[in-house]
This record gives structure tokens, C-alpha cells and sequence, in this order.
């Protein structure tokens, strides 16, 4: 049977939850194929090409069915618990999806179903599209510190292991962190996903409210004459 891109992809896919990224390679997917290498780039032009459909097919039906009586700013939230999801789906999924830029109609498909969430929501085309952008960091952020922490079985914690940072925080000098260790520590991470995700939101409603919109550091507002050139906030609405 003549071998097909999907096929390849969703190989890749399979193998990655066995093996992990970093043992994924081009010279292992055609062994798992029984293919040579060389076959393989009839399909994928290189290993960037195939991390780039491996992500494009994580989210395959990610933004199918999202719940219209929600309302925008719920409809946001509900995106982004999807997309975490899907990432969190596969081994290294966040790994894989971080740092690709693919204009591939599932990754349209989230990033259109969010903006149109948080237009709904009352945000400005702005505030839609870099309010879009900042969620979708975040999921990536968490959820790559969340699969970083995954101990597979007969493997060190190492770093990962949450009794040597407890015991290292004891033994210094550190009041702040160890006032609050039960919840750098703390397990929940539907709570802590859950709660880094309001934040945002609630910023971004903020601006419905009348709050000034971030402006520009200083260094960045200051130009080449060594005057501030800074303007007035502006506000929303």
C-alpha cells in the first residue's frame, strides 16, 4: 500500500506518546514504517515540516461544538480549556505546538473560534487579537511546565520532584516562598489553570470597564531626541 502524508503524521503521533519528543526522529518514524528515511521526505520536507502537521492534526475538532448559550468571555474560557486539552493529549504536545506558526485550517479554526469569542464579549479588534494571542501563550506556558512535571514510571523526578523543592525551600532563606509552599506545590492543576485563565480574562474585561489599555515602557516611548513622547491612555469604548 502506497504510503500517505496522514499517514506519516499520524505514525509520528503514536510515536511520540510511546518515546517522547526528543527521541523522535526521522531515521525512527521510518523504522516504525519500515520505510527508509529518504522515503519519508516525499511526505515532510524535514523534521520542522512534521512537528508543524503533527500540531495542525493535535487539533483536529478542537473548535467543533462549542456551547452558544455561553457567553463570550465563557465561550474564551471554554477554548482554551479545549486547546489545553489537546495538547495535554499527547506526550510533549505542548513541545511540539510551541514555536510552530501554522496557518493550517484546525490552528485557523481555534485561533478564529477565540477572537470571535472575545469579540463577543465587547473586546476592540486590538483587544481581541493580542487578548487572543496572550491566552493562547499561557496554555502554552502551563501546559509545557505541566507535562515537564509528568514522572513516567521507572524514571527520577529529578527537578520535577516536588519534595526536593519543599526540602530545598526549608533550608534557605526564603519566607515568602515558604508562607505560600502548599501552593507552589499544591497538585490541582485544573484549579491553577483555571485561576491564570480568570486573570487574563478579567484583565481583558477591564477594558469594557473604561481601564486605560497598557501603554509602551518608558525606554520603548522615549525617542531618538530624549523626548517623552508618550500620549495620554486611551480608554475603551
Amino acid at each position: 500500500m502506497r504510503l500517505r502524508r496522514e499517514q506519516v503524521v499520524a505514525t509520528a503521533l503514536r510515536l511520540l506518546n510511546d518515546v517522547g519528543l526528543d527521541a523522535l526522529t526521522m531515521r525512527r518514524l521510518g523504522q516504525e514504517l519500515n520505510v527508509q528515511a529518504a522515503t519519508l521526505y516525499w511526505h515532510v520536507k524535514n523534521k520542522e515540516e512534521l512537528l508543524d502537521a503533527m500540531a495542525e492534526a493535535m487539533l483536529a475538532g478542537c473548535a467543533a461544538g462549542v456551547p452558544d448559550e455561553l457567553s463570550g468571555m465563557e465561550r474564551a474560557a471554554d477554548m482554551a480549556g479545549r486547546l489545553r486539552g489537546a495538547l495535554l493529549a499527547h506526550r510533549d504536545g505542548a513541545r511540539v505546538f510551541a514555536g510552530t506558526y501554522v496557518a493550517q485550517d484546525n490552528t485557523l479554526r481555534v485561533s478564529d473560534t477565540l477572537v470571535g469569542a472575545l469579540r463577543d464579549g465587547g473586546l476592540s479588534p486590538r483587544a481581541a487579537a493580542w487578548g487572543c494571542w496572550s491566552i493562547v501563550y499561557y496554555v502554552i506556558g502551563f501546559t509545557l511546565e505541566e507535562q515537564a512535571l509528568v514522572v513516567r514510571p521507572g524514571t527520577d523526578p529529578g527537578k520535577a520532584d516536588p519534595e526536593r523543592f519543599r526540602e530545598t525551600v526549608a533550608r534557605g532563606a526564603y519566607p515568602h516562598l515558604a508562607a505560600v509552599l502548599p501552593h507552589l506545590v499544591s497538585t490541582d492543576q485544573e484549579a491553577r489553570f483555571r485561576y491564570g485563565l480568570q486573570l487574563i480574562l478579567k484583565g481583558l474585561e477591564a477594558e469594557l470597564e473604561g481601564t486605560p489599555r497598557p501603554e509602551a515602557s518608558r525606554s520603548s516611548a522615549v525617542a531618538g531626541d530624549g523626548r517623552d513622547k508618550r500620549r495620554a491612555p486611551r480608554r475603551s469604548g
